[in-house]
C-alpha cells in the first residue's frame, strides 16, 4: 500500500512538473507572438500617428527604441516564464539581477541610438536654441554623449552586480599618472580634436591645404581627421599634428584671386601699350563674374624681352571648375584685344650684336722720343698680331 503511494505521488509531483513547463513554454510563446503582434501592427500605428512635424522628436525616439524594445519582450518572457516554474536556487535574486540587467542593456543600447549623429535630438536643439552648431560638433557631440551613456551603463551594471564602483573611481587618481604618460599621444591626439572642434578652422566638406595633406575633408573623430585628397587618396592625420599646422581653408574664400604679367614686344608704340591697357582694364570691369573691389591693370615693368602689364584682379566664383571658366574667357577676350590692336606676344629672346672694326697698321716712325716711353707722339699704342706694340699714328688710328 505505502509502495503504491509514493508511486501515485511520484507520477502526480512529474505530472505537475510537466504542467509547469507547459505553462512557462505558454507564457514564453504569448510574448514572442505579442512581440511580432505589437511590432506588426501596435508599433506601426504608433509610428504613423507620431511622424507629424509636430510630434517629430516622439517619432524618432520610438524609432530608436524599437529594437529593444522587440528584445525586452524576449526577456520579460523568459523571464516570466522561469518565475512560473517556482524553481529555487542558490541565488534567489540571480532571474531578477539578470532581468535587470537585460533591462540597463537595452535602454542604454535605445539611447545611444537617440544619440546617433543623425538624430533629430541635435536638429532640435540647433533649432529650438538657435545655436550655431556646425556640421562637425553634432558627429563630436554625438560620440561625447556614446561614451557618457556607455560608462553610466557600465556603472550602473557593476552596482547591480554588487562590485564597489567608489572604489574603482579612486584607484583611477592613482594610477591616472601613469595612464597619462602612457598615453601620451593618444591625449594629444584628443585634445587636438577638441581644439579643432572649439575654433572650428574647417567644417567636414571643407578643402583645406596643410604641409602635410591636402583634400576635402570626410571626417573628425577622436584622434584624427579623415581627409579625402584630390588623387582619391583616404588620408588619416592624427589631429594633435594637424592641429598644430598652418591651416588653409579654401572652401572659405570669398573670391579668387587672378594675378599674371603680360608681357608685349618692345616695339610696341607707347600708343597701342595704353591702349591695350585702358582695354583690358575696362573689360574687368564690365565682366559680370570678376569681382569689381580690386582692378589693376598697369604697365608694370620693363622685363628682359618684355614690356610687362601687370593685371591682377578677383572673380566672384571660388569653386574651382567655374573659376577656370572665368579665366579662359578673360584670356581670349584679352587675346582678341590684341589682336584688334596688333600687339603681339613677347617671348624670351635675345639680340646679339656683331661689331666688325678693321684697325690700320702703320709702320713705327723714327721719331726722338724718351727712352722710358712706351707710347707713340700720338698717345695710342696699337697692338698687333703676333702680341708686339706698335706706335699709332697721330689721329689715334
Amino acid at each position: 500500500m505505502a509502495d503504491w503511494y509514493n508511486t501515485t505521488v511520484d507520477y502526480v509531483t512529474d505530472f505537475n512538473l510537466w504542467i509547469d513547463v507547459g505553462i512557462a513554454i505558454a507564457i514564453f510563446i504569448a510574448f514572442v507572438i505579442f512581440r511580432k503582434l505589437f511590432t506588426k501592427y501596435i508599433f506601426r500605428l504608433i509610428s504613423r500617428l507620431t511622424d507629424k512635424s509636430s510630434t517629430k522628436v516622439l517619432h524618432k525616439i520610438l524609432m530608436a527604441f524599437e529594437k529593444p524594445l522587440n528584445a525586452f519582450f524576449i526577456f520579460l518572457g523568459l523571464y516570466l516564464a522561469y518565475e512560473s516554474l517556482d524553481m529555487r536556487t542558490e541565488d534567489v535574486h540571480l532571474p531578477l539581477r539578470l532581468f535587470r540587467t537585460s533591462v540597463i542593456i537595452l535602454v542604454t543600447w535605445g539611447l545611444i541610438n537617440l544619440s546617433s549623429s543623425s538624430s533629430i535630438l541635435f536638429r532640435s536643439i540647433h533649432r529650438r536654441l538657435d545655436l550655431q552648431m556646425d556640421q562637425i560638433l553634432i558627429p563630436f557631440f554625438s560620440r561625447v554623449l556614446k561614451v557618457v551613456i556607455g560608462a553610466i551603463a557600465i556603472s550602473v551594471l557593476a552596482q547591480e552586480w554588487g562590485y564597489n564602483v567608489n572604489g574603482f573611481v579612486a584607484g583611477l587618481g592613482i594610477g591616472g599618472l601613469a595612464f597619462a604618460f602612457a598615453a601620451k599621444e593618444a591625449l594629444g591626439n584628443l585634445f587636438g580634436g577638441v581644439v579643432i572642434i572649439m575654433e572650428r578652422p574647417f567644417s567636414i566638406g571643407d578643402w583645406i591645404q596643410t604641409p602635410s595633406v591636402e583634400g576635402i575633408v570626410e571626417d573628425i573623430g577622436f584622434r584624427s581627421t579623415q581627409v579625402r585628397t584630390f588623387a582619391d587618396a583616404h588620408v588619416t592625420v592624427p589631429n594633435a599634428n594637424i592641429a598644430n599646422e598652418p591651416i588653409t581653408n579654401w572652401t572659405r574664400m570669398r573670391k579668387r584671386r587672378i594675378s599674371f604679367n603680360l608681357g608685349v614686344e618692345y616695339t610696341t608704340p607707347k600708343e597701342k601699350l595704353e591702349k591695350v591697357v585702358e582695354r583690358i582694364r575696362n573689360l574687368l570691369k564690365e565682366h559680370e563674374e570678376v569681382h569689381p573691389e580690386l582692378i589693376i591693370v598697369n604697365f608694370d615693368n620693363y622685363n628682359s624681352s618684355s614690356l610687362d602689364i601687370m593685371i591682377y584682379f578677383f572673380t566672384k566664383t571660388t569653386a574651382w571648375i567655374n573659376f577656370l571658366d572665368v579665366k579662359q574667357d578673360i584670356n581670349l577676350r584679352i587675346m582678341e584685344i590684341l589682336d584688334e590692336e596688333g600687339v603681339s606676344v613677347a617671348f624670351p629672346s635675345r639680340s646679339i650684336y656683331m661689331e666688325n672694326t678693321h684697325q690700320q697698321m702703320h709702320p713705327v716712325r723714327d721719331e726722338p722720343q724718351d727712352p722710358g716711353s712706351t707710347t707713340a707722339p700720338g698717345g695710342n699704342i696699337d697692338k698687333r698680331a703676333d702680341g708686339s706694340r706698335g706706335h699709332g699714328n697721330e689721329d689715334g688710328e
